[in-house]
């Protein structure tokens, strides 16, 4: 028999290889560096790791990621890292609070642990670990030193296990503990619940609330030599009435079985997401239900592979007339340490005391079908599946073109403040597929990774200009009600304005939005917003990424917007103040009714149109009476901040408002941009600051600035607020 030092490894390979394709763990580990590869600070994790330390773990490598359970309903998924200078890094969060697990993976194929924390992971030593605190983690909290359980490692033939005893356990008292038998699923280790799990944490909290009997709680394995073990060492009753049972994934899936099959071995039982097989049930009704006190099952949402054997289950165990509990559908958990935290913490009040209500947990949900995403070919994606809460879920997948990639994941704007991640997907056949969520209502992008190649959705029609492997989709909703379509026929229009570019030297084009009614004879011409894009993309992406028209639309019906006209350019020129006063205005002058007046016209930009538009406020004060900037700064990113040139008493004569907007600590350009605030305020430059936007430098923001930006224009008041 292999020693469990070897089973252990042997566990890791299959755990690690089910997660994409062949993959190295590298035996070399590099020294404790000085500093840690992970800073946490606000809910924001930030990742830096030595280039050397990269190169010295895994090689020559093009790609490097950090796999963490950061994805909708706590899905493993990949962050990947950008090579800067000496270090590959990368920021993500604002992190709900909670136990996060991470690695590197190099190339799709090395996978390195995080020397630089100590918190590591038995089961599989490349995993570490992170704890974020929280209200919402109150549970997984360490409790004041001396006043929580003890947690001691028990060593017997059969292996070894974790066992967690309360304040004041008293191994020569009267009556004997009762104990909970709690197993790891396939593939895990006696480590997993204490060092995943946080069973000691949990335990300790719920003790010292008054919330669970005093009790033994035994982590481990193989349950008949665990049991033996246990009772030898531990003052524990024998009587089934005082024993619980339970499991995550296989493990609840054979809790179940034993309270099936053999009655009364336990009078608790849990199944956290087991996944028990269909078939018969092999059991006698009556004596499960006079010698089991609780069968309690649990699962996650539609991204749980137990979500459908557990509704199965559910059915036949009603028809067969045994009594079950149901803690319902958890919609933000899925198959993994989170939502099973949450299981552990409900089931153990539970155990060895009359308990009022038995119903599912707050918020839970029903469980009233399967979840039957069309067969693999049939349907275009993505596929938009909607809970009974409004949770929505997207399920999408490849064609048969990759049916030989070794690695596919989804990328897409779905991790905390629109952040990217990349989650992997599951063959399917010939095909790869994965369903994600729940997402939030909100505009979201995606795109394959292929082997580490951006490939794109072919099954879905929407396409990007400047990013061709990109596909979008709109999930609806109040929150995302003006990035949304308004009915036929009461929206503005968008046109396309061809031009002569002299400084580009070539014909060009623009993008023109007209509100609902645009009367190009009126008398009093139309206020005008010059609005660019950002480096990298074009005069499109406003309308196909920024959902312009869908905002401008949508906030003219509310009443919010004054009539105007909307030009988006293409500020793609080396000198873009002579291409927007030489080119793009002459132009939208001479197509649309629009006003030449400094106080009725507007410029804005995101990221380098941003950078842009300061340069113009700079060399040309007051002759834009409106300016906003989103994810930029005077100067650039490399060259500091410097703002020399600014005529701070022309730019506050000749504007009416400046507004800054910048997303948060995952934003690149967020410490430029307060910087320029700063500088503005040494020069006496007025402006305001609309305040940090949550998300990173992408849409998610620069969609939020628009919608606050748009309102403020053209009214006598300086600010709507």
């Amino acid at each position: 028999m292999p020693s469990s030092a070897h089973r252990r490894r042997f566990a890791a390979v299959i755990v690690t290889a089910a997660l994409g394709g062949t993959v190295a763990v590298t035996g070399v580990q590099p020294a404790a560096a000085a500093a840690p590869w992970l800073t946490v600070a606000d809910g924001f994790a930030s990742f830096r790791i030595p280039a050397a330390d990269i190169q010295s773990t895994m090689g020559t490598v093009s790609s490097v990621v950090v796999e963490a359970n950061f994805g909708p309903s706590s899905t493993v998924s990949e962050l990947g890292l950008v090579r800067s200078g000496d270090a590959w890094a990368s920021v993500i969060g604002p992190l709900p609070s909670g136990l996060y697990r991470y690695r590197l993976r190099g190339d799709d194929t090395k996978i390195v642990g995080d020397p630089t924390n100590t918190a590591t992971v038995t089961s599989d030593p490349t995993w570490r670990t992170v704890f974020i605190p929280g209200d919402s983690a109150r549970l997984l909290a360490d409790v004041p030193a001396g006043q929580g359980g003890t947690m001691a490692t028990l060593t017997y033939p059969g292996g070894s296990a974790n066992v967690w005893t309360p304040p004041g356990y008293d191994a020569h008292r009267a009556r004997p503990y009762p104990v909970l038998y709690l197993r790891p699923g396939e593939g895990g280790g006696y480590a997993d619940w204490a060092e995943l799990g946080r069973a000691r944490q949990i335990l300790d909290n719920l003790y010292l609330q008054g919330r669970m009997e005093p009790m033994v709680v035994a982590m481990g394995g193989d349950l008949r030599d665990l049991a033996r073990a246990v009772d030898a060492g531990y003052h524990v009753a024998r009587d089934p009435a005082h024993q619980a049972l339970a499991g995550v994934s296989s493990a609840g899936a054979e809790a179940v079985r034993v309270a099936l099959t053999r009655p009364g071995e336990f009078a608790y039982i849990g199944s956290f997401a087991g996944t028990y097989p269909d078939g018969a049930l092999r059991a006698d009704p009556r004596a499960v239900n006079a010698r089991t006190r609780l069968l309690r099952l649990y699962t996650g949402n539609v991204t749980d592979p137990a979500y459908d054997p557990t509704y199965r289950l559910l059915r036949r165990m009603k028809q067969a007339g045994i009594r079950y509990q149901f803690d319902g559908v958890n919609p933000d958990g899925g198959h993994n340490w989170t939502a099973w935290q949450e299981d552990l913490a409900d089931f153990v009040p539970r155990l060895f005391r009359a308990v009022p209500g038995h119903g599912p947990s707050a918020g839970h949900l029903p469980l009233r079908h399967e979840f039957t995403p069309p067969a693999p070919g049939t349907t275009p994606t993505p596929w938009l599946t909607r809970l009974a809460n409004g949770d929505t879920f997207v399920t999408v997948e490849t064609g048969t073109a990759f049916a030989a990639a070794e690695h596919v994941t989804l990328w897409g704007n779905w991790a905390p403040g629109g952040s990217w991640v990349n989650v992997p997907m599951i063959r399917a056949g010939d095909r790869w597929r994965v369903t994600v969520g729940p997402i939030k209502p909100w505009f979201y992008y995606y795109k394959f990774i292929v082997d580490r190649v951006s490939q794109k959705d072919t099954a879905n029609p929407a396409s990007i200009t400047s990013e061709p492997t990109w596909s979008t989709f709109l999930v609806p909703g109040e929150r995302s009600r003006l990035l949304a379509d308004v009915p036929y026929g009461q929206g503005g229009t968008v046109e396309t304005l061809t031009y002569d570019s002299t400084v580009a030297g070539e014909r060009r084009s623009a993008h023109v939005w007209t509100p609902p009614g645009y009367d190009p004879h009126r008398r009093a011409p139309y206020p005008v917003l010059y609005l660019q894009h950002g480096g990298g993309q074009n005069y499109t992406d406003w309308v196909e990424m920024g959902r312009a028209k869908q905002i401008l639309d949508n906030e003219y019906r509310d009443g919010r917007l004054v009539p105007m006209v909307v030009v988006m350019g293409n500020g793609n020129v080396p000198d873009f103040t002579r291409e927007l006063r030489e080119n793009i205005v002459p132009a939208a002058r001479a197509r649309f009714h629009i006003a030449h007046d400094p106080a009725r016209q507007a410029l804005a930009g995101l990221s380098m149109g941003g950078f842009q538009t300061y340069a113009v406020l700079k060399d040309h004060p007051g002759e834009f009476a409106y300016i906003g900037t989103f994810s930029a700064a005077i100067g650039s990113p490399g060259g500091g901040v410097d703002p020399t040139g600014y005529d701070a008493e022309a730019i506050n004569n000749g504007t009416k408002l400046i507004r800054v907007y910048v997303g948060n600590v995952t934003d690149f350009v967020q410490p430029f941009a307060m910087a320029t605030m700063a500088a503005f305020d040494r020069i006496g430059v007025r402006y305001e600051f609309a305040g940090v936007t949550e998300g990173p430098h992408g849409w998610d923001v620069w969609q939020k600035n628009l919608i606050d930006f748009a309102p403020r224009l053209f009214r006598s008041e300086t600010s709507t607020r």
